[in-house]
């Protein structure tokens, strides 16, 4: 109709901000684990002390989800957000400046507690700022850049090492998260009806999902913890990060000890599973948006993409045990990365779903479940290899039987109807 003004389209930079900052957590986080050679040669440590290394990044993690994603519903993302990217960015360049284990396991401890808040506070401004039919299709394009920043991290990280050390490398990586957070500051509004931008059609399209905005601190926790809803969102994620954790943590490792591939081959054969964990966040969309309509049902249409998922990502790393060629069981590995990342969108909009206006603190309970599997996953493999003599194979038997214990979870799951009606 002529005169009809067109929607601005400003709510999509919360989409390219959330990408944005995607990256660089997995910049950040994907960099310990490649350097992880070097840094146990230098300092001295052993496989189960680089263990217990990664795993206090993932206790930390885990501990502060649920504070990170209650301060976003309390306060908002803004403030929160910029205050997390920066203490987490200044502990990534104190990495550059660790000794011993007990310095390593500290800054890591330390850089957990701040990217808890992450992903949390990200989801809550998808819930604030994009209507209902526009979250998933944001999910699934921030996870993909997240895979495909940590995929191509490892190349980076050999050319910036190559050149400065692992030392300065962790320093150069910990200006990005502070750039990052003034830019976002500066530009971000807690209720997307405050930003001047957004034109009278847009804020037609936002103004319900503003609602969500309202600062509050009245989380029903006890409501929380007697849902079987909650409890099935969080266990599934245990499950599913617990095999994912290997991919940004001993991956490195593996390629070369049990694959005897040298350090350029590390670099390029480690790309694999985070890239096509990319490509599986967006298969997930498209799958889904073509599955509801014949399916007739958008809860069974992400249990159906979670059994996928589940199962894919546990028989992928069975078959790649059966694979002598390094390049074939990297296929494998990077096939259950693509199966394990189905899962992904639909898992966490079954947070903004079932959390409404709760949101953030409902991400934040899920995730850190995820990560209590992140904490645990890491120490457990090098454990597993030093009583095996390293055995790797036993380790992806271990992941491949706790993915199938997912697919329980999401038949018990109803991801979609809202805890508060």
């Amino acid at each position: 109709m002529i005169g009809v003004e067109a929607p601005t389209r400003v709510r999509y930079w919360v989409i390219v901000f959330a990408a944005a900052l995607a990256v660089v957590t997995y910049i950040d986080r994907v960099s310990l684990s490649f350097a992880a050679p070097y840094i146990a040669r230098d300092l001295g440590l052993n496989s189960r002390q680089m263990g217990l290394a990664f795993t206090a990044f993932g206790w930390a993690y885990a501990m502060f989800e649920i504070p990170g994603g209650y301060m976003g519903d309390r306060l908002g993302p803004r403030s929160v957000l910029m205050r997390i990217v920066i203490w987490w960015s200044c502990c990534t360049a104190a990495m550059g400046s660790i000794w011993n284990l007990a310095s390593l396991a500290v800054t890591q401890f330390l850089f957990g507690a701040g990217e808890a808040g992450c992903f949390p506070n990200l989801t809550k401004t998808f819930t604030t700022w994009l209507p209902e039919e526009e979250r998933v299709r944001a999910q699934g394009i921030m996870w993909l850049s997240a895979r495909w920043g940590g995929a191509f991290t490892p190349p980076l990280v050999a050319v910036v090492m190559y050149q400065v050390g692992w030392r300065h490398s962790f320093q150069l990586f910990g200006l990005l998260g502070v750039t990052w957070s003034v830019l976002f500051y500066r530009w971000y509004r807690n209720n997307p009806l405050d930003n001047p931008r957004l034109n009278a059609a847009e804020r037609e399209i936002v103004r319900t999902a503003s609602a969500n905005a309202r600062p509050h601190g009245d989380v029903p926790w006890a409501k929380f913890f007697a849902s079987r809803q909650v409890w099935m969102i969080c266990l599934q994620y245990f499950c599913l990060s617990y095999g994912w954790y290997f991919y940004i943590t001993w991956l490195p490792t593996y390629l070369g000890e049990a694959r005897h591939l040298n350090v350029a081959s590390v670099a390029i054969f480690g790309i694999a599973p985070l890239f096509m964990g990319g490509l599986g966040n967006l298969a997930s969309v498209f799958l889904a948006a073509r599955f509801a309509p014949w399916v007739g049902s958008m809860p069974q249409t992400r249990r159906i993409m979670a059994y996928i998922g589940f199962t894919g990502a546990s028989m992928f790393l069975l078959l790649s045990t059966r694979m002598n060629d390094p390049r074939t069981a990297m296929l494998c590995i990077g096939l259950a990365s693509f199966s394990n990342d189905l899962v992904m969108p639909g898992a966490w909009s079954a947070c903004m779903d079932v959390g409404g206006k709760h949101a953030g603190s409902l991400s934040g309970m899920m995730n850190m479940m995820g990560n209590v599997g992140g904490a645990i996953s890491p120490l457990v493999i090098g454990y597993i290899l030093y009583w095996t003599h390293n055995n790797w194979n036993m380790t992806f038997y271990v992941s491949a039987a706790i993915y199938l214990m997912g697919i329980v979870c999401w038949a018990l799951l109803d991801p979609v109807t809202p805890l508060e009606h």
